[in-house]
Protein backbone atom coordinates (compact mmCIF):
# COMPACT_ATOMS: atom_id res chain seq x y z
CA UNK A 1 0.00 0.00 0.00
CA UNK A 2 1.63 3.26 -1.00
CA UNK A 3 2.53 5.49 2.05
CA UNK A 4 3.57 9.34 1.81
CA UNK A 5 7.58 10.08 1.76
CA UNK A 6 7.26 13.37 3.16
CA UNK A 7 5.28 14.80 5.79
CA UNK A 8 2.66 17.64 4.32
CA UNK A 9 2.70 21.00 5.87
CA UNK A 10 0.35 22.47 8.16
CA UNK A 11 -0.56 25.16 5.41
CA UNK A 12 -1.58 22.55 2.93
CA UNK A 13 -3.63 20.99 5.85
CA UNK A 14 -5.64 23.91 6.64
CA UNK A 15 -6.41 24.72 2.86
CA UNK A 16 -7.99 21.45 2.68
CA UNK A 17 -10.01 22.08 5.86
CA UNK A 18 -11.12 25.48 4.81
CA UNK A 19 -14.20 24.32 3.24
CA UNK A 20 -15.21 22.09 6.47
CA UNK A 21 -17.87 24.78 8.35
CA UNK A 22 -20.37 24.03 11.23
CA UNK A 23 -23.86 25.40 9.59
CA UNK A 24 -26.99 25.97 11.96
CA UNK A 25 -29.97 23.82 11.12
CA UNK A 26 -32.54 24.88 9.55
CA UNK A 27 -36.05 25.33 11.92
CA UNK A 28 -39.45 25.24 11.12
CA UNK A 29 -42.73 25.88 13.16
CA UNK A 30 -44.96 23.10 12.69
CA UNK A 31 -48.82 24.39 11.46
CA UNK A 32 -50.37 21.61 13.49
CA UNK A 33 -48.79 21.69 16.53
CA UNK A 34 -46.94 24.48 16.79
CA UNK A 35 -43.59 23.27 17.97
CA UNK A 36 -40.42 24.18 16.25
CA UNK A 37 -38.18 21.55 14.90
CA UNK A 38 -35.32 21.01 12.13
CA UNK A 39 -36.55 20.89 8.81
CA UNK A 40 -37.57 17.23 7.14
CA UNK A 41 -37.17 15.32 10.58
CA UNK A 42 -40.08 14.00 12.75
CA UNK A 43 -40.35 15.06 16.19
CA UNK A 44 -42.38 14.80 18.96
CA UNK A 45 -44.98 16.68 20.58
CA UNK A 46 -46.99 16.04 23.46
CA UNK A 47 -45.71 12.70 23.26
CA UNK A 48 -47.26 12.02 19.94
CA UNK A 49 -44.61 11.86 16.89
CA UNK A 50 -45.36 14.47 13.64
CA UNK A 51 -44.04 14.49 10.33
CA UNK A 52 -44.96 17.00 7.91
CA UNK A 53 -47.81 17.92 10.05
CA UNK A 54 -49.53 14.76 10.28
CA UNK A 55 -49.89 12.45 13.28
CA UNK A 56 -47.13 9.23 12.66
CA UNK A 57 -47.41 7.54 15.60
CA UNK A 58 -48.72 7.78 19.10
CA UNK A 59 -47.35 6.13 22.22
CA UNK A 60 -48.74 3.47 23.01
CA UNK A 61 -50.12 3.01 27.00
CA UNK A 62 -48.18 1.21 29.23
CA UNK A 63 -49.66 -2.34 30.28
CA UNK A 64 -49.84 -3.59 34.27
Amino acid sequence: MPNPKRRHSQQRSAKRRTHYKATEPTLSVDSTTGAIHVRHRAHVSEGKLFYKGKLVAEKAPLKA
